[in-house]
């Protein structure tokens, strides 16, 4: 009869023998992933269910673990596409699906890229130190480093990148916000899906029942509720009028010369004979450029001298060749006293980067972008009666460089001048105002966020809302605004805390994965090259 081997189970095996085993068949890896995506876009405005982002992140770790490149991709891309076709949908909302799908397509290609290295993480970090603590402690914090990397990523590549889904600004309304004071947006992500990911190894390992487990998990847990806003200091207050003109201020408008003009100072009447310290309109708010338009410049002097403060308003100049989104602080009886240009004008939006590629692609929508902004590199921080007032110009607001740049800058109120009309009708400016109550608390600063169009908000320092103006509607703020002076290590450590994040991430992951090899390969040399011992009747290597 032939001889039946039966495999010892209590032999130790290899890391060469080992294989990695996906927890779910590809079949249902790609829906999961798919849901995942639909579920984590309900934790950003306007449903901003954000205790959802902590079903989101399993649902879309889950389906990566043990895949092979291929299915990564394909499940990471999954995931990506029907996140982004959720959340950013509002850019069909006046071009048509063409830029929407191709946003969101290209979004989640890059997404799938970047989770080959989440699976590479759940591949090759058991594999090297393959101990209980190793993995629920270390894993996570590597899976959680990784996702942060991929916000980055995505916020910064190409044409400037598109940093609109991280999940740290789901969390603007919820009682986790003040941890972004210590460690940003980016922390604030790395510290939730660290949550999620220790939580899976958790149930992974079997350890439900061993109470030392949950110890990484109810760690981050208690940071993340307990930890409260780094204390910034009073500085005084500052009164501003903020007015928002509800005119036809969208690409498509129908609209005569000057119309938005006229429905921002429509809407200022109110404020004249005001005791007012500084007058601010959103981005658009003037349809001519004031600095070469001696008639604008005539209007908007006499409407400084009726309001007796400066007016902080925006339009679109000419230097030279180049044009630029820039705000101007409109003194009195001194015209343009301080400049600042909008230093990330928006692809596709405000400039067509390699047009001789794209214009061959979609000829008519390229064609409609005839002007092409060029890139501020001005300081955004201006001065007025002895204040420093710190700026972005609508998605500026989604870039840490600016409000790095501004706090920095001595910057004690954050003014955000916006013109959300063309996406009236979308949640789009629910999106843009969550950012800038993230960064409120970010900076620990007041911020005046005014659109043309709505919604417009006074937050103040700790996120909530002292002021505000729904959307659709012409009106007008006169809030005192509280100032503040003092950095937060969000932003003094700022950029070390994304080279962490990110970098740091990568390079914790590619040192993982030599060392792996390494190893796996000195095991394979001392099985080839041990000695056979006399008499065992096996054939010599």
């Amino acid at each position: 009869m032939p001889e039946h081997r039966t495999e010892d189970r209590a032999a130790p095996r290899t890391a060469v023998a080992t294989r990695d085993v996906p927890l779910l068949p590809l079949w249902a890896a790609v829906p999961v992933s798919v849901v995942a995506g639909i579920v984590l876009s309900t934790a950003f405005p306007a449903l901003a269910w954000w205790p959802i982002v902590f079903v989101a992140v399993p649902l879309a770790l889950l389906p990566l673990i043990g895949r092979r490149a291929g299915g990564a991709l394909l499940v990471g891309f999954a995931f990506g596409a029907a996140f982004f076709s959720v959340n950013v949908a509002f850019t069909a909302r006046y071009l048509g699906p063409v830029p929407w799908i191709a946003l969101s397509v290209f979004e989640a290609l890059l997404t799938g890229v970047a989770a080959l290295t989440i699976t590479w993480a759940y591949r090759w970090l058991p594999r090297l130190v393959p101990g209980r603590w190793w993995r629920l402690v270390a894993l996570p914090a590597l899976v959680a480093g990784l996702w942060t990397m991929r916000e980055q990523f995505l916020g910064s590549w190409p044409y400037g990148g598109f940093p609109w889904g991280r999940i740290g600004v789901t969390q603007a309304s919820s009682p986790l916000a003040p941890v972004a004071s210590w460690i940003g947006m980016s922390g604030l992500s790395f510290l939730i899906v660290f949550v999620c990911a220790a939580a899976i190894e958790v149930v992974r390992q079997r350890s439900l029942r061993r109470p030392l487990s949950y110890l990484p998990t109810a760690a981050a847990v208690v940071l993340l509720v307990v930890t409260p806003a780094f204390p910034t200091t009073d500085a005084g207050s500052i009164r501003i009028g903020a007015v928002q003109g509800n005119g036809p201020a969208g690409y498509f408008d129908e609209r005569t010369r000057d119309a938005v003009f006229e429905s921002q100072r429509a809407a200022t009447e109110p404020l004249i004979g005001e005791d007012i310290d500084l007058l601010v309109w959103p981005e658009g708010g003037v349809d001519s450029d004031p600095t070469s338009t001696p008639v604008t410049a005539a209007r908007l002097n006499r409407l400084v001298e009726q309001i007796g403060a400066p007016l902080l308003m925006n339009a679109a100049t000419a230097r030279g060749t180049e044009y630029f989104n820039t705000s101007l602080l409109w003194e009195p009886g001194e015209g343009a006293a301080a400049a600042y240009d909008k230093r990330h004008p928006v692809p596709f939006g405000e400039y067509v980067p390699d047009r001789w590629l794209y214009e061959p692609l979609a000829p008519e929508l390229i064609g409609l972008l005839q002007l092409d902004y060029t890139p501020g590199t001005l300081p955004p921080v201006i001065e007025t009666a002895g204040t420093r007032v710190g700026l972005a110009i609508c998605f500026d607001v989604i870039y840490d460089d600016v409000i790095w740049d501004g706090a920095s800058g001595g910057a004690e109120v954050f003014v955000f001048q916006t013109n959300n009309a063309d996406f009236r009708g979308t949640d789009e400016n629910l999106q843009q105002l969550a950012f800038a109550r993230m960064r409120a608390i970010e900076t620990g600063r007041a911020v005046v966020n005014l659109s043309t169009v709505g919604t417009s908000q006074v937050i103040a320092p700790d996120g909530s809302v002292i002021d505000g103006l729904p959307e659709n509607v012409a009106g007008a703020m006169l809030t005192d605004v509280p100032l503040r002076t003092g950095l937060t290590p969000s932003v003094a450590l700022g950029p070390v805390l994304h080279a962490v994040f990110g970098w740091g991430s990568l390079a914790v992951l590619l040192a993982v994965g030599l060392l792996g090899k390494v190893r796996t390969r000195r095991t394979r040399a001392g099985t080839t090259t041990a000695p056979v011992p006399e008499g065992s009747g096996a054939a010599e290597v």
